[in-house]
């Protein structure tokens, strides 16, 4: 399976030599996420986070929204914020948010999400690659014929560590509360399935020391958050978006047995910093409205740390 998959990513992998140089499976590894660093301050606080992480030695950055709910979800910001990313020093790969597609409506003031999202496949998950002065070669799911829609999720790796996004947006995984099927909802999430299966298959597979989850929506992954965590308000009455990529999330962790950790962009209680909870091994670290960076050891088995890196 990983002989195949090499020889598929072959022309990105010598394309990106010059470019990137990952470290060693025993080596210490850094990596940086932007949460909504830029909701309060527009596209000047997105120039200011990715600033913020562009340290030569974070192997890559991942940025959770290209826009605030606020924003237009005009083709010209899309191609403004697709120039800056593309612009940063390091690797940048895109886990897209619910305010980049989600709440977008069209002249008429009707739902325009499933639209918008075709564009955003279209201008930040097109490439087998990530984006960024610096590339790393992703292997996305629109490799599959099956889900050839679904660019955004990606996976790669670093030294003895997976690593993949998978679109979980915030607002209750976008599942509409209407009359009829819920088409969209419903076939990302037969996507979802697969995608975490792969995921499993091949760090099973290739021995990884670890799996690690990029969302912008916090799925919960625990029944009974613990510290400032529990102050946040849980899912309302009713249909729970989340409850299937959960409950897949937590059986591909039992069938592992290494390291999962889950990051999202969710928000933080005031005066929380961000932290990783584990329980068995599954972790789960919310990012909130700012840059942090995690650092990766994986000798003697996988250690997450992290630091804050702010930006104002």
């Amino acid at each position: 399976m990983r002989r195949a998959r090499r020889f598929l990513l072959l022309p990105a992998l010598l394309a990106a030599a010059c470019a990137f140089a990952a470290p060693k499976a025993d080596e210490p590894q850094r990596f940086a996420i932007i949460g909504h660093s830029f909701i309060a301050g527009g596209e000047d606080k997105l120039q200011e986070a990715i600033a913020a992480t562009s340290d030569a030695s974070l192997s890559f950055v991942v940025l959770t929204g290209i826009k605030a709910a606020s924003e237009t979800c005009a083709d010209k910001l899309y191609q403004r914020r697709r120039d800056l990313i593309d612009d940063a020093k390091r690797p940048m790969i895109v886990a897209p948010a619910g305010s980049d597609w989600t709440d977008c409506k069209n002249s008429a003031g009707r739902s325009d999400a499933i639209e918008r999202l075709a564009r955003l496949r279209e201008l930040f998950f097109a490439e087998p690659r990530s984006m960024g002065a610096k590339k790393i070669p992703l292997t996305r799911q629109s490799a599959s014929p099956r889900f050839r829609s679904y660019a955004e999720n990606a996976h790669w790796e670093v030294g003895k560590v997976l690593y993949s996004t998978v679109n979980l947006p915030s607002n209750n995984n976008h599942y509409v509360s209407a009359a009829g099927r819920n088409s969209e909802y419903e076939d990302r999430l037969v996507a979802t399935r697969f995608w975490l299966n792969r995921l499993l298959a091949i760090a099973k597979s290739d021995h990884m020391d670890a799996i690690v989850l990029f969302s912008e929506g916090d799925i919960k992954p625990f029944p009974e958050p613990a510290g400032l965590r529990a102050l946040l308000p849980r899912a309302a009455s009713g249909h729970d978006g989340f409850a299937e990529p959960r409950k897949l999330v937590l059986a591909m962790a039992r069938k592992y047995g290494g390291k999962v950790l889950l990051v999202d962009a969710a928000g933080l209680p005031k005066g929380a910093k961000p932290a990783i909870e584990w329980k068995g091994n599954v972790g789960h670290l919310s990012v909130g409205p700012g840059v942090l960076e995690v650092g990766v050891a994986t000798e003697g088995g996988p250690t997450f740390t992290i630091k804050d890196a702010a930006t104002d």
